[in-house]
């Protein structure tokens, strides 16, 4: 029983742990991740996997943890304010085809063969190479794609329209709790608000799932409900 106590106060810590040096070292993504922050990351986890069971060392696991953390924390840092330290950990994008030529060598270099290659255009919707101008290798092993003059999506200034300046969409009211501080960065009151929440036959805060108001004076307001749904729509 001392033993099921000392794994549960482990995994707690080990947990805890992870948390902290997660948020120390950012909010991204699995796809944003550098090749050596992916395998620290799970480096990491194994620690943190192993704090949590071995009862007899696990201050070993916990110091070896920390480092972990800390020196990627650090690295991280030190790349943000170093371009050349930044290129020797993360690398540089690789041109893999421009205006009709295919980058054999950076193709090798990626470790990507030519029908991977044309899989990945396929997946982004260009089916043809003569749709493209050139395709990028990203440090975080993503492509990008240029497309051609003539396939690029008409924007407003191509047809010449005048539209208004884009806006943030803030939210007012997130699961019935009113944002007050959201409300009055935003110059609002909250008479305003109820006023507004009235109009789209809502009576109070509380049954209010999400308000949002923008720049352009646009506010859109739905109802919660806890009623199920009888019938599955995607049936």
């Amino acid at each position: 029983m001392t033993d099921l106590f000392k794994v549960a106060g482990t995994s707690l810590l080990s947990l805890v742990v992870l948390f902290l040096l997660c948020r120390l070292n950012g909010q991204r993504q699995i796809s944003q991740l550098s090749m050596f922050d992916y395998i620290n990351s799970i480096t990491i986890g194994s620690i943190a996997a192993e704090l949590a069971t071995d009862l007899e060392r696990w201050p070993h696991a916990l110091t070896a943890m920390l480092v972990y953390g800390l020196c990627t924390a650090l690295i991280d840092y030190l790349t943000c304010k170093s371009l050349r330290l930044r290129k020797l950990v993360n690398g540089q994008p690789l041109l893999l085809y421009r205006q009709g030529k295919l980058y054999r060598a950076n193709l090798l270099h990626a470790k990507l063969d030519i029908n991977e290659f044309l899989t990945q255009c396929r997946v982004a919707g260009y089916h043809d190479l003569s749709q493209l101008a050139a395709v990028i290798l990203e440090t975080n092993g993503q492509l990008s794609f240029l497309p051609v003059a003539e396939q690029r999506p008409a924007t407003p200034q191509d047809l010449g329209l005048r539209v208004a300046p884009a806006s943030l969409v803030i939210d007012l009211i997130l699961d019935g709790q009113l944002l007050t501080e959201n409300l009055a960065a935003a110059g609002l009151e909250e008479h305003w608000l109820k006023e507004q929440l009235h109009r789209c036959g809502i009576g109070q805060v509380r049954e209010t799932a999400l308000a949002t108001w923008d720049g352009a004076g646009n506010f859109h307001a739905y109802r919660a409900t806890d009623r199920p749904v009888k019938k599955d729509l995607f049936e």
